[in-house]
């Protein structure tokens, strides 16, 4: 399998199918295409029709992209992974989660961009990025009351994944958190595969100018 992404500092949504096939150890080739560049969409292209990364190429050569979509095909032709919860109705839960977080959070997406590089305290703190916040941390506490943890449905699934580039914008803007949901963000963090990611994205030296750390910071 191929699976197409964006920059490991930027591109959140393709953080999402990477993590999740790094940390159940799935065969893939990483093909990374740099984002914002003049030749960026024509790369991207040749392998998927939306012009967007992430895209999943299969050993079929069969292209799938959206986070969401890739995440359901590795369940379906990887099921001993257990990547959703076996349980029919903590799976519906997962699921739910999992959707809110692919269409929801718009000011937290507006306001807080992923840039794992980046480290500003309180910015981007507006009261819309705030009340996603607070929905987050909510959501996130509630699935672990229920759960008992580590994760939000007991041992990491991809409702994890699809919250990781939440994780690194919490790092990177370190908005108010309950104890609980801070606790959390930092064991999605210690998670080898996301370690990797974060790891990537630090040496990474394409830049693309929005919300990055001053040079003198650097």
């Amino acid at each position: 399998m191929k699976l197409v992404i964006g920059d490991k500092n930027y591109s959140s949504w393709s953080m999402r199918p990477w993590v999740l096939m790094t940390h159940f150890g799935l065969p893939f080739e990483e093909v990374l295409i740099e984002l914002d560049q003049p030749g960026t969409k024509d790369a991207i292209l040749a392998f998927s029709s939306s012009g967007k990364v992430p895209c999943l190429v299969t050993d079929e050569a069969v292209a799938v992209w959206d986070s969401l979509a890739i995440a359901e095909t590795l369940a379906e032709r990887f099921p001993q992974h257990a990547m959703w919860p076996r349980d029919a109705n903590v799976r519906a839960q997962a699921r739910s989660v999992s959707a809110e977080m692919h269409s929801g959070f718009g000011e937290l997406r507006t306001h807080m961009p992923m840039a794992i590089r980046t480290i500003k305290p309180g910015a981007g703190a507006t009261p819309g990025a705030l009340a996603d916040v607070a929905r987050i941390d909510a959501l996130w506490c509630a699935c672990l009351d229920a759960s008992g943890g580590p994760f939000l449905f007991g041992e990491f699934s991809i409702a994890d994944a699809m919250f990781a580039p939440v994780v690194m914008r919490f790092n990177s803007y370190q908005p108010p958190l309950s104890a609980q949901a801070a606790a959390y963000a930092q064991r999605v963090t210690a998670l080898p595969a996301v370690a990797a990611w974060i790891d990537a994205a630090r040496r990474e030296t394409h830049r693309i100018g929005h919300d990055e750390l001053d040079d003198s910071a650097a």
